[in-house]
C-alpha cells in the first residue's frame, strides 16, 4: 500500500542548519496554502487507499487544530496504520496533543536536535530539555505513545561531554524511536553556506571537524543500542516493532504521493516534484513539474543499503557491479552473506562513496 506525504512549510524561524524549502511567511498565506493544498489532494485520483500519512515542513505542528483536521479530511483510508506530524518542541499543550489523536495523527516527531541550551540558542532554537519532557508527557496523557526524537551531530559548539549529555536525556525519556543526522553543510542552509564561505557568523567556526562528528554519531549508535533502538537506517534507530512505516516506503521504493510545496512522489515508475517555494506553489496553475521516470537499477542500491537489512542481488547486479561490490567487500564497506549485500559499519560513514559505484553516466 503506498503512503501520502503532505508539506507545510511555515515555520516560526528559520533554523541557522535548515536546509529545506520552509520559512517564515505572513499568517494570511496559510489560509491561501490550505485552499491551493485542499484543491490539489482533491484532484488526485485515489486508485488506492494510503496506509501511511506524513506531514512534514516546515512546522506542520504549529498549524491551527482545525487546519489539520481540514487536511486530513482530505485523505482517504482512515484510520491509517501510521499518521506523523512533525512539531517543533518547547510549547506542546495537553489539548493540542488530544486534538491531533483525535484528527487521526498517532506519531509525532520532535525536532529537538540538542538538549543543551548553549547548542540550541546557536541554531536558533527557543526550546530546553526539560520542555521537551513537558512536550513528551503531554503526547503520551493524550495517548500518543510513537514519538521519535531528532538530533544533530555536528551543531557549532558541540562537544563529547554536551553530547554525551543530549544522549542521556534520550535516555530519561525513553522514546521509540530516534533519528541521528550528520550536520550537512551545503549552501541551501544559513550555516552551511557560511562555513563554506568560510565565514564567522551562527557559529560556523565552531564547527566540530568532520572525525570528532563521525566520533559522536559513532556514540550515539552505540548508546541506543544498549538502551534497546536498534538501527534500522543509516540515521534511524528504533526499538522491535516501532520503525517508521512512511520512511520505510522512500528506501524500499514503495509508492507514494506528495502535495504541497517542494512535495515528491513515486507511483513506481514515475518520480513527481511540486514547485519548491511557497510563492510559486501559490502561483501555479498546476503545481507539479514534469514527471522523470525512476532509475530503479540505480535507486534499489543508495536507497536499500541505506537499510541495515541490506538488498538481495540479481544476476543482473552480479554482471553489472560484481567488480565495485568485490573491492568494497575487500575494503570493510560492504558485508556480504549469500546473495545479500550490506553496509559495515565503517561503510555506513563512507556510504556517499559506496553509492557512488552503483550510479549510472
Amino acid at each position: 500500500m503506498a503512503g501520502v506525504y503532505i508539506s507545510w512549510p511555515f515555520c516560526s524561524q528559520k533554523c541557522t542548519y535548515c536546509n529545506f524549502a520552509s520559512g517564515v511567511f505572513p499568517k494570511a498565506a496559510e489560509a491561501q496554502y490550505l485552499a491551493r493544498l485542499q484543491a490539489e489532494i482533491r484532484a488526485q485520483r485515489w486508485d488506492w487507499a494510503p496506509e501511511t500519512v506524513y506531514l512534514g515542513g516546515g512546522t506542520p505542528g504549529s498549524m491551527a487544530a482545525e487546519v489539520l483536521a481540514a487536511i486530513l479530511a482530505e485523505i482517504p483510508g482512515r484510520p491509517w496504520k501510521e499518521a506523523t506530524l512533525e512539531a517543533a518542541p518547547g510549547a506542546i499543550t495537553a489539548e493540542q496533543a488530544h486534538a491531533w489523536q483525535g484528527a487521526g495523527i498517532n506519531r509525532v516527531s520532535l525536532g529537538v536536535q540538542s538538549f543543551v541550551e548553549a547548542e540550541l540558542r546557536r541554531t536558533g532554537r527557543k526550546h530546553t530539555a526539560t520542555s521537551v519532557e513537558a512536550d513528551v508527557a503531554a503526547l503520551r496523557s493524550a495517548g500518543i505513545e510513537e514519538i521519535n526524537i531528532d538530533l544533530i551531530a555536528g551543531l557549532p559548539g558541540q562537544t563529547r561531554e554536551s553530547w554525551l549529555e543530549s544522549l542521556e536525556w534520550l535516555e530519561r525519556l525513553a522514546p521509540p524511536h530516534v533519528s541521528v543526522y550528520m550536520l550537512e553543510i551545503d549552501e541551501d542552509s544559513r550555516l552551511g553556506n557560511e562555513i563554506l564561505q568560510s565565514g564567522l557568523r551562527f557559529g560556523a567556526p565552531d564547527v566540530p571537524a568532520e572525525e570528532l562528528i563521525a566520533e559522536l554519531y559513532e556514540t550515539a549508535v552505540e548508546r541506543l543500542a544498549k538502551g534497546g533502538l536498534a538501527r534500522y537506517e543509516i540515521s534511524n534507530f528504533a526499538r522491535a516493532g516501532h520503525e517508521s512505516l512512511h520512511n520505510l516506503k522512500y528506501w524500499r521504493l514503495e509508492p507514494y504521493a506528495g502535495f504541497g510545496a517542494d512535495a515528491h512522489g513515486f507511483d513506481g515508475r514515475m518520480r513527481t516534484q511540486n514547485v519548491e517555494s511557497m510563492a510559486e506553489y501559490l502561483a501555479a496553475e498546476n503545481p507539479r513539474l514534469a514527471a522523470t521516470p525512476a532509475r530503479l537499477d540505480e535507486e534499489r542500491f543508495f536507497g536499500g543499503l541505506r537499510l541495515m537489512a541490506g538488498i538481495e542481488l540479481t544476476a543482473e547486479d552480479e554482471t553489472r557491479h560484481g567488480a565495485a561490490i568485490a573491492r568494497f567487500v575487500e575494503e570493510g564497506l560492504l558485508a556480504r552473506a549469500g546473495g545479500n549485500i550490506r553496509l559495515t559499519a565503517r561503510g555506513v560513514l563512507l556510504s556517499n562513496d559506496v553509492f557512488e559505484a552503483f550510479l549510472h553516466d
